[in-house]
């Protein structure tokens, strides 16, 4: 029995994001088993909640890792971000790139600008204005769909957006570098 709480405890503490992922799915499968109390269930889903956070921060990349924290808690807009930057960062992969990857994975990771941008707007349809580079992701996926209009009405915000920190500072310089590269004409 001793042996058990050591590997749960061990578990638990783990910066393998792989296993967090693991450990957050395993307490949501768990909360809902109709055994458990109610209790039990919400107890279960924060942790299962925070497990996947975990995971997040140890590797941003981890599209499991995402994909579960939005199923956990979909009012988390920070969640959903993280999953348009995930699909940004694949659809903006180079085709050399790609290649590499098809040749490592048997299926390599892909996305599309259209996945990403309902990963934005869904983000701020939950929590309007809650992040500067939400904004900013914004602008610049409509611009790679080639919609100079919407790209425009969302890098302005972008360069407007109030400068708390140091990255809504760049957030609003590399909205102004972007917005004085084109007329905002579609």
């Amino acid at each position: 029995m001793q042996t058990k709480v050591v590997v749960l405890y061990l578990l638990q503490i783990s910066e393998d994001a792989e296993l967090l992922w693991r450990l957050a799915r395993a307490s949501r499968d768990v909360a809902q088993l109709s055994r458990t109390s109610e209790e039990e269930k919400k107890a279960l889903v924060y942790e299962a909640l925070e497990y996947a956070k975990r995971a997040l921060e140890k590797n941003e990349a981890s599209f499991a890792a995402h994909k579960k924290a939005i199923e956990l808690n979909p009012k988390d807009a920070t969640s959903i971000h993280l999953m348009g930057v995930w699909c940004y960062t694949f659809a903006e992969m180079p085709w050399y790139q790609r290649r590499i990857a098809n040749m490592l994975f048997a299926a390599p990771p892909s996305s599309t600008y259209e996945e990403a941008l309902g990963y934005f707007q869904r983000a701020e349809q939950v929590d309007p204005n809650f992040y500067s580079k939400n904004l900013l992701l914004l602008g610049k996926t409509y611009l790679k769909l080639q919609n100079k209009k919407l790209a425009a009405f969302w890098l302005l915000k972008a360069k407007d957006y109030p400068a708390h920190t140091q990255e809504d500072k760049q957030v609003q310089a590399e909205a102004t570098q972007l917005l004085t590269g084109f007329s905002g004409k579609n």
